[in-house]
């Protein structure tokens, strides 16, 4: 996956705010340094004051030269920091972002392409959708929720790509089967030259990338962007122990143990704040609960060990039953 370099911090203004679909809102911002952002790019947003919060947001839309540019954030339900932050937003506030930065690129010379999103993932895949269209290509675009009144863009995106479009909802009974999806891509007779793009729950992603590797489907051709809210567990306070630095650190349901050690001072390596490009990686020396590993960078097999750990997305759960906050050891690398 390319990644640029970091853009400039700067300001932006609030000019349009809006519900995508229920506990999603659609904001509207103008930056004072314009730049248009490509399919696949994102903005980081600065969401508290104090020890610096910073989120990632896909760019839905990117319009008149990048002057406008459009995000879609969904409220977690626990949330007290990034989510909440952007939800309190109205028109004429002003918030700190950088230009766009590209994780995520859609690639060109593809046979086909097939855009998986899960729930508030679509907001990755809406302007490659929209290029893919333009350019003439053959795609599809899958979409996957929970029910058709949580799927933000969901009619806007049936009214621009037609039958390229499919729809698989729970509530409905119609959940996606990703042993299927795959199963047609690789008996295709594109299927060497299909690029799959995916962004959802983890999850999703998960068994997106099994089956593909299960399928024999080149490694290359399977592209994802990740948010960090996805996790098997729900979020909830826990500690963190530096033996080596003999401190004890607290780790609320709303703020990373990154963040955490930030906000108590303690210097740690990082980048993509997504669960993607490992640098964060910390050694794990005990844990008294659950891992919830919520990244893409380690495998299954080394996620089934919980050696280690990414600081910026992983948690800790405590075991039913435990009156306790779980207690994670770390040794800091």
């Amino acid at each position: 996956m390319a990644v640029q370099a970091r853009a400039r911090w700067q300001r932006a203004r609030v000019v349009e705010v809006a519900d995508a679909a229920e506990g999603v809102r659609r904001i509207v911002l103008e930056p004072e340094h314009p730049e248009h952002a490509a399919p696949g790019t994102h903005i980081d947003v600065e969401t508290g004051s104090g020890a610096r919060r910073v989120r990632s947001y896909s760019v839905v839309r990117s319009e008149d030269g990048g002057r406008r540019l459009t995000l879609s954030v969904q409220l977690s339900p626990t949330s007290r920091g990034g989510s909440a932050a952007m939800h309190r937003l109205r028109v004429a506030d002003e918030v700190a972002v950088t230009g766009p930065l590209q994780n995520f690129p859609l690639a060109v010379g593809a046979t086909r392409y097939v855009l998986v999103a899960g729930g508030i993932g679509v907001t990755a895949l809406v302007a490659m959708a929209s290029a893919l269209r333009r350019r003439g290509a053959d795609y599809e675009l899958v979409l996957a929720g929970r029910s058709r009144a949580v799927m933000a863009y969901l009619d806007d995106l049936v009214a621009e790509h037609g039958d390229r479009v499919r729809v698989h909802v729970d509530d409905e009974g119609t959940s996606l089967a990703v042993g299927g999806l795959v199963a047609g891509i690789a008996q295709a007779p594109a299927a060497a030259t299909t690029e799959l793009y995916m962004c959802g729950p983890i999850g999703l992603m998960d068994a997106v990338s099994r089956t593909w590797a299960e399928h024999g489907l080149p490694t290359t051709n399977l592209r994802f962007e990740t948010f960090g809210s996805s996790g098997r567990h729900p979020a909830e306070e826990f500690v963190v122990r530096l033996p080596q630095l003999d401190r004890e650190i607290t780790v609320a349901p709303d703020t990373s143990i990154l963040d955490a050690l930030a906000a108590a001072g303690v210097d740690t390596l990082s980048d993509c704040r997504k669960g993607e490009c490992g640098l964060c990686l910390a050694k794990v020396v005990n844990s008294t609960g659950t891992i919830d590993h919520r990244d893409i960078f380690l495998s299954e097999s080394q996620k089934e060990r919980s050696s280690s750990l990414c600081l910026c997305v992983s948690r800790a759960a405590a075991g039913s039953g435990q009156a306790r906050p779980a207690v994670l050891s770390l040794h800091l690398t």
